[in-house]
């Protein structure tokens, strides 16, 4: 009897310590992933910030080719034969020119 009353007198464990860790480790596993993806936006939010520069210039160059190209297809259409043999080409290959003049926006 004194067995049995031994193994019940023996002091109950908390569940706190086995609950305990695996939430902290979800814990800082969140942290963790929140801090990863916040460096992450901060390197594409750079990026993008020094792509504008280049981005103005490719819109400046597209609206002086498209201004070219407009004025090629006028002269083409008055009846330049140079114009019309460079419209002819562009064509071709699968160029188009807006006659109105005005960017598609990409």
């Amino acid at each position: 009897m004194d067995d049995e009353q031994s193994v019940n007198d023996a002091p109950q464990r908390s569940a706190f310590v086995p609950i305990l860790l695996p939430a902290l480790a979800l814990t800082c596993w969140l942290a963790f992933q929140t801090l990863q993806l916040v460096r992450e936006q901060r390197q594409l939010d750079a990026v993008q910030s020094g792509l504008l520069v280049q981005e103005q210039a490719a819109k400046k160059v597209r609206t002086a080719l498209d201004e070219v190209a407009t004025a090629t297809a006028k002269l083409a259409g008055e009846g330049n034969a140079n114009a019309r043999s460079i419209v002819e080409q562009l064509r071709s290959r699968g160029i188009t020119i807006n006659p109105s003049g005005a960017t598609k926006p990409p």
